[in-house]
């Protein structure tokens, strides 16, 4: 599992203590990986790796059971868990892999040495081992010349990695737009020949890998070079190719365009951008409240549920993108200044409404949207919490009180009596009432 440090120095501290032991204990002990990767770049290290000599009985022995976990001895890995705020350090023995037989695990370790551990892992510039002792690098991949160059290059023959692991390939991607690289040509060439096999990869770490991406930095090239290496196509089939036929590479682009402007990225809202650029907006002759379902719909919650995303990314995703229509067409229509506010008030007061405000403004900065619209709407978000969402004048047992059968109807009215609260129309809980008994009669209806 990895390391989850809540302070960046005691998670080094103690990277540093669990090398120093296993040397001290007479074996060989490096930093590994991407934490290597990190260091050279001058970035703080999300968590530490150690490879070492020592076997995993010997780590467990070192370090004792209460703060080993053997998740993943088999495969020469322990976990050290550190002290409070110091998250945990994988400690992985020097080893070789035997063949991968369900694209993502090797069916067998050989413990061997550094030289040989380097070859088996993915991209050269993850295949460092650095020595915080002496802080000194041991490179037998290249990988510090790629470092250099800013270049992602997979560790000997390019297919043969993506073969072991295919989830590789998306890691490709992340690694070359989040820091700016290339991708070299054959580790390229090798993903756009691979790129179907990705659709073996459990969902929920496509998910996690796709969180990834448009969350950090690089994440617009990051979505342009899932669509040029064809693995958009894989991992998001309902909107890289809708209908069966490839989306545009400048419709595709105007999404990313977006999802790289926000400030606050997420899944849901990249998927929001994705579907809108990919389905064109139904015309409808009013505008729909958030509970009513929308033809865009459909197409969200099969993402969601082939994705296996939480409950929560799926219903955000699909309330950002109404959202985003609703409010295009009122500001079309008439202007959002001159819209009811019964019609904007649902979107308004949800708590996402910050992240529309984000997605509306990056629309506008990116030619997708309306300034004026953008800036309105985030100037409304700034109103006293009790103006966007006032309590509401009836509740449903004012309404039987008031003699008003139980079922379909209390909604109905409640409904009615909310919008003209929110249009000022009606102001205060005895003024409801008294249109409600004038309407309320057996000819009436809502």
């Amino acid at each position: 599992m990895p390391a989850v440090a809540a302070d960046p120095e005691a998670a080094r501290d103690f990277a540093l203590t669990v090398v120093s032991r296993l040397r001290e204990a007479g074996h060989e002990a490096f930093w590994a990986g991407g934490c290597v990767r990190d260091e050279l770049l001058g970035r703080t290290p999300a968590d530490y790796d150690v490879a070492t000599s020592a076997r995993p009985e010997v780590v467990r022995e070192l370090f004792g059971r209460r703060r080993t976990l053997a998740v993943g001895a088999a495969f020469g890995v322990m976990t050290i868990v550190g002290p409070r705020g110091a998250g945990h350090v994988e400690v992985t023995t020097f080893r070789t892999d035997a063949a991968y037989t369900d694209g993502r695990h090797p069916a067998g370790v050989t413990f061997s040495t550094p030289e040989e551990d380097a070859q088996r892992r993915d991209f050269t510039i993850n295949g460092l081992f650095f020595d915080p002792l002496i802080g000194k690098v041991h490179d037998y991949v290249g990988g510090r010349a790629d470092l250099e160059q800013g270049v992602v290059r997979a560790i000997g023959v390019a297919s043969q990695r993506f073969a072991e692991d295919h989830l590789r390939m998306l890691r490709a991607v992340r690694f070359t737009a989040g820091f700016g690289f290339v991708l070299e040509s054959q580790t390229r060439a090798a993903i756009e020949r691979m790129a179907p096999r990705v659709t073996s990869v459990s969902p929920e770490r496509i998910a996690a890998e796709l969180r990834l991406m448009v969350a950090r930095h690089g994440r617009e090239a990051a979505l342009d070079l899932l669509l040029d290496t064809g693995l958009a196509a894989e991992v998001l089939p309902e909107v890289a190719l809708p209908g069966g036929s490839p989306l545009p590479r400048e419709t595709w682009q105007q999404a990313s365009r977006v999802i790289g402007a926000l400030d606050e990225p997420a899944l849901p809202l990249a998927l929001a951008m994705l579907v809108d650029v990919s389905v064109p907006e139904q015309a409808e002759n009013t505008v729909m409240p958030p509970a009513v379902r929308r033809p865009h719909s459909q197409l969200v919650h099969t993402i969601g549920t082939r994705l296996r995303l939480s409950n929560d990314e799926t219903n955000a995703t699909d309330w950002l993108l109404a959202a985003v229509r609703s409010l295009h067409r009122l500001q079309t229509e008439s202007g959002l200044a001159t819209a009811s506010w019964s019609s904007l008030q649902p979107w308004l007061a949800d708590p996402r409404r910050a992240q529309l405000a984000d997605l509306l403004r990056a629309r506008a900065d990116t030619g997708m949207g309306s300034p004026e619209a953008a800036s309105w709407i985030t100037a409304q978000l700034e109103r006293p919490a009790d103006e966007l969402d006032p309590p509401p004048l009836l509740t449903g047992h004012d309404l039987m009180a008031a003699g008003i059968a139980k079922g379909r109807e209390i909604g109905q009215w409640l409904g009615e009596v909310r919008r003209r609260q929110l249009d000022a129309e009606l102001t205060s809980k005895d003024e409801a009432l008294a249109w409600l008994t004038r309407q309320s009669s057996p000819d009436a209806s809502p």
